[in-house]
Order: structure tokens, then C-alpha cells, then sequence
């Protein structure tokens, strides 16, 4: 069993492990309890009542966020010409419309946030699959990074904002970030608004039961804080 710090003793007393919180009060315990020295993420872990095995049953989707996720995003898109030409018009920071950059990704360079690509692309995207996939960086129509190039401004702007993709593991859990420590309250609770609502329209016609059985956040080294999965789920952003 791992051991705990005096830091970390101290702030998870502040916790009640028993009590579900109202999602303000768990954000204001999440902003009291965080411990890190630098400005830790708030992150939100659900637990769902979907099989993963089953591929109707898949959670997968993209919520932009109101107040972003207070870091800079950096954005590379897979694109030539007209493509290509949005990209940097859109303040992309790296283009890949040449065999170059191709390569110097299959060399193990992935200083990049989110990648995009047109379809038109993808046959050379595809060769990058082992790099790019195990570190979630690999463009998909389903999360709405293989998209016409008219649309690449839109989505350029969109990921630097605060665009997010979440998708189930194996194990039916989704694990989000909603921004920084250092967020108002306010802020952080209307980023989890625009997440859980994008969490329930995203809800497979498969799925039988509770759909959202278990909400908890937490700050990065911080203790975990459960939140009441109902009033989670009826939460309204002020924005």
C-alpha cells in the first residue's frame, strides 16, 4: 500500500471519503486540498455503466470548454495546399505538408498537443499510427480531427480554446481535466457543467441502468473528492 505524505495526510483530512459533495463544494475543496508546488490540474474521473467491450456501448466525443484548460495549446495539422494555408492563417503552430515533417515524427517527435488532419492525408497520418496512438495523438473523424480543410480554422481555434477529447478505457472510467487549481471556482464549476453535459448526450442507445454511477474530482497530487452524481448531472454553466 503506497505511503502517504504529511502534506497529503493533511489535506485529505479535509475530505469526508463518506460524503458525496455538491459539485461547488467539491470544487472549493479541490482548489483548499491541492498540494503541488506548481499549479496542479483539476481533473474529473467518472466511473460509467457501459460494457467497453462492446462497440456500441463506446463513450467517446470532444467538449469545448467555456474557460479552456489554462495552458497553451500547441496545434499541428496534417494538411498541403489550400489546407495548408488556412492552417497557418489559423495560428497552427507546426504543419505537416511534406514528407519531412512525416518523418521527423516517425523519428519520436511529438512536441504537440493535438493533431489534425484532412482526409486527404490520412494514408501518410496512417504510417504514424504507432507513435501517435499510444500518446492520444492520433487524428480521428470520431473525435473530430479528420475534418474537410475549410473546417480547420474552426478546429484550430477550437483546440487552442479548450477543446477537449474524452473517450472510456477498458475499465468504463473517463478521465477529464476541467482546468487549473488556480481558476476562480466559478470557473472550474462551469467547465464541469459544459463536460458533464457533453458526457450525457454522448450516451450510447446501448447502454441499460445508471449510466453515471460515480463523479469524483481531484487536483493533481491532490486527494480525491466524491461529488453527488446526480447533482452532477443537472449542473448549469453561469456562461
Amino acid at each position: 500500500m503506497a505511503k502517504h505524505g504529511k502534506k497529503y495526510l493533511e489535506a485529505a483530512a479535509k475530505v469526508d471519503p463518506t460524503r458525496n459533495y455538491s459539485p461547488s463544494e467539491a470544487l472549493e475543496l479541490v482548489k483548499q486540498t491541492s498540494i503541488s508546488k506548481f499549479d496542479g490540474t483539476v481533473e474529473v474521473h467518472l466511473r460509467l455503466g457501459v460494457d467497453p467491450r462492446h462497440a456500441d456501448q463506446l463513450v467517446r466525443d470532444v467538449v469545448v470548454l467555456p474557460h479552456g484548460l489554462g495552458k497553451t495549446v500547441r496545434v499541428l495539422v496534417f494538411a498541403q495546399g489550400e489546407g495548408a494555408a488556412l492552417a497557418r492563417e489559423a495560428g497552427a503552430d507546426y504543419i505537416a505538408d511534406d514528407d519531412e515533417m512525416i518523418t521527423k515524427i516517425q523519428g519520436g517527435w511529438t512536441d504537440f498537443d493535438v493533431a489534425i488532419a484532412t482526409p486527404d492525408m490520412m494514408g501518410k497520418v496512417g504510417r504514424l499510427g504507432r507513435i501517435l496512438g499510444p500518446r492520444g495523438l492520433m487524428p480521428n473523424p470520431k473525435a473530430g480531427t479528420v475534418i474537410p480543410a475549410e473546417d480547420i480554422p474552426r478546429v484550430v481555434d477550437e483546440s487552442k480554446a479548450g477543446r477537449v477529447e474524452f473517450r472510456v478505457d477498458k475499465t468504463a472510467n473517463l478521465h477529464v481535466p476541467i482546468g487549473k487549481v488556480s481558476f476562480e471556482q466559478q470557473k472550474l464549476y462551469d467547465n464541469l457543467a459544459a463536460l458533464m453535459e457533453a458526457i450525457k448526450k454522448a450516451r450510447p442507445a446501448a447502454a441499460k441502468g445508471t449510466y453515471i454511477k460515480r463523479v469524483t474530482v481531484t487536483s493533481t497530487m491532490g486527494p480525491g473528492i466524491r461529488v453527488d452524481a446526480a447533482q452532477s448531472q443537472s449542473m448549469e454553466a453561469t456562461e
